[in-house]
This record gives C-alpha cells, sequence and structure tokens, in this order.
C-alpha cells in the first residue's frame, strides 16, 4: 500500500468485530498493514463512531474501558481536527456530489488530510473526489 489511506469507520469497526467473518479478517490485516506502514489517517468523526458503534451496535460489544483504550490507541494515527472549514467543506460536497452530511465531512477530513485514498464500504470505489480515490478493501477483486 502506497501513500496514504484515510480510514473510515466500518473498516475500524470491522477489524475489531470478531463476528464479522471475512470481512473482520480482511480490515485486521489492512489495519496491520497501514500500522506497519504508519500511512493510517483518521477524524475525531471517526473515533467517535467507532467508540459508539463497538459499544452498542456490534454482536459482542467490547467494554466501555476497552473501546476508549481502543480509541486512544488509534489516536497515535496522523489525525484530522475537522473545524469550520470543514464542515462548510463538508457542506458543499452534500450538496454537489448528492452525499450525507456524515459521508461528506468523512469525504472533507480525506481530502483536508491529503490522503490519496479513502477506505470504506459506504461510498462507490474508484469515485474521486479531488485528489481523494475511494476504495472498497472488501469488494470482490
Amino acid at each position: 500500500m502506497s501513500g496514504s489511506a484515510f480510514v473510515d469507520t466500518n473498516v475500524l469497526v470491522y477489524a475489531h468485530d470478531r463476528d464479522a467473518g471475512l470481512k473482520h479478517e480482511v480490515a485486521r490485516e489492512l489495519v496491520r498493514r497501514l500500522w506497519s506502514e504508519r500511512s493510517g489517517v483518521l477524524s475525531v468523526q471517526v473515533l467517535e463512531e467507532l467508540y459508539v458503534t463497538v459499544t452498542r451496535k456490534i454482536k459482542r460489544p467490547l467494554r466501555l474501558a476497552a473501546a476508549r483504550d481502543l480509541v486512544a490507541t488509534y489516536g497515535t494515527w496522523r489525525m484530522v481536527l475537522p473545524g469550520v472549514d470543514t464542515v462548510v467543506e463538508a457542506s458543499r460536497l452534500q450538496e454537489r456530489h448528492r452525499l450525507s452530511f456524515w459521508d461528506a465531512l468523512i469525504v472533507a477530513a480525506a481530502l483536508e488530510s491529503g490522503a490519496e485514498k479513502l477506505l470504506t464500504e459506504d461510498l462507490h470505489a474508484g469515485r474521486a473526489f479531488g485528489a481523494v480515490r475511494v476504495e472498497n478493501p472488501f469488494a470482490p477483486a
């Protein structure tokens, strides 16, 4: 994997959801590579969504302390701290590309980070937003 990759919440959730089957294995390996290459980029929104999802929305939720530790661990990755300009840009992206606001905020953070890729299953693989290309790591090869 070359260049930096902005990682959406679903990838991290699958990496820690042992009931996610093949997606768990794929995400776990992908996250391992991102750690070793130090190429993963996240936003505060991704960490917030990760915490809520792994404590409340998966079959076997993590304990709150374990989820806090997980967020703190991922907090060592390169982080986008969205500001007002990011929110305004997300609103523009929402309108221009007919995205949900929350997906647009992910795209805006990915653009702000300078990442080459946005790893997610929530947007169409191959789609480009400026210099950021969407990749679905769970799509069949």
